[in-house]
């Protein structure tokens, strides 16, 4: 069942801000209740609210693995029926992984994965196939990469956040 309230002008407008990112200050929430002309703790009132509610899954910094040295791939797992639960919390688990995701394929279950180095990115891929005892995965690493950056504007029409 889904709790969720509709979302109100200020929610809307504290949620697009925050996929542009937080500033980086000592005190980004009080920075940006200054942009959304609130109170820091009002911010925080609301993305506790959001959380809550599903709308939002987490807040993090996102960095460009590559930069950092490190590399990644995109996997598919053929998992059977029965399995799709307690693999997908194996899955979601594990630190290297970033999405999850289902599809209606015979590879039902793609996830990405990084790692520190190529080496580790293969033990990683020897562990997933050990401990779920699926030995059906594919790993597809990148050949091109293209950025790709999708902001949701909720904020059209919202007032200030009261």
């Amino acid at each position: 069942m889904d709790n969720r309230q509709e979302l109100t002008p200020a929610e809307k407008r504290l949620l697009t801000a925050i996929q542009e990112g937080l500033p980086i200050e000592p005190e980004p929430f009080a920075v940006l209740a200054e942009q959304l002309k609130t109170t820091e703790e009002k911010i925080l009132e609301m993305l506790a609210k959001l959380k809550k509610e599903g709308y939002i899954r987490r807040i993090g910094a996102v960095f460009d693995s590559r930069k950092l040295g490190y590399v990644s791939t995109l996997c598919a797992l053929k998992v059977p029926e029965d399995k799709l639960k307690s693999v997908a919390a194996y899955i979601n688990s594990l630190p290297g992984v970033t999405h999850n995701y289902l599809r209606q394929h015979e590879y039902n279950m793609w996830f990405t994965l990084i790692a520190p180095s190529q080496e580790a990115l293969e033990d990683a891929i020897s562990g997933i196939k050990k401990i779920t005892g699926i030995s059906q995965l594919l790993n597809l690493p990148a050949v091109n990469f293209f950025k790709i950056n999708v902001n949701f504007n909720l904020k059209e029409g919202a007032p200030d956040v009261e």
